[in-house]
């Protein structure tokens, strides 16, 4: 019991000390991210099919695809712990929601993030690739993408 009592709070922590090493903060309200080209789209236009290759992705704003892709690369470093700890379905849940999250970043992001999904997922049950650096190096372009476009 004192394992569980005690893998809540150090999962929270490497939670948020990986949002914090992001960089990441939602961008203040009515502002986009800086690579993003003004749109003439009124406000009340619906997505089109294909809005993943717009400057949000599939999402509706630049603050919530930085808040759901800073999230979701961030939960990637957890994915060892969940699997070390036994937690199979914590583990299921996580992978298939970077996949989702993969689907819906920015196109310029995609190769990026499905790569970061891939190596964090192969993570879950081959340690050595925390420990060679392979998960550091994928999430590299992921953070440097929320460092440009997150502020």
């Amino acid at each position: 019991m004192t394992s569980k009592n005690t893998a809540r709070p150090l999962a929270l922590a490497a939670l948020l000390g990986a949002l914090a090493l992001t960089g990441c903060s939602a961008p203040q309200a009515g502002s986009a991210p800086s690579s993003a080209a003004a749109t003439t789209a009124p406000a009340s236009a619906t997505p089109s099919p294909s809005a993943a290759s717009g400057p949000n992705g599939d999402f509706a704003t630049a603050a919530e695809a930085c808040a759901k892709i800073s999230e979701q690369a961030a939960g990637a470093t957890l994915l060892p712990l969940s699997a070390a700890q036994g937690k199979t379905a914590e583990l299921k849940q996580y992978e298939a929601e970077l996949a989702a999250t993969a689907e819906r970043v920015p196109d310029s992001l995609k190769a990026d993030f499905a790569n970061l999904k891939d190596v964090a997922v192969a993570g879950a049950t081959d340690q050595t690739v925390f420990s060679s650096g392979k998960l550091q190096a994928a999430m590299a372009p992921v953070s440097k993408w929320i460092a440009t476009n997150c502020k």
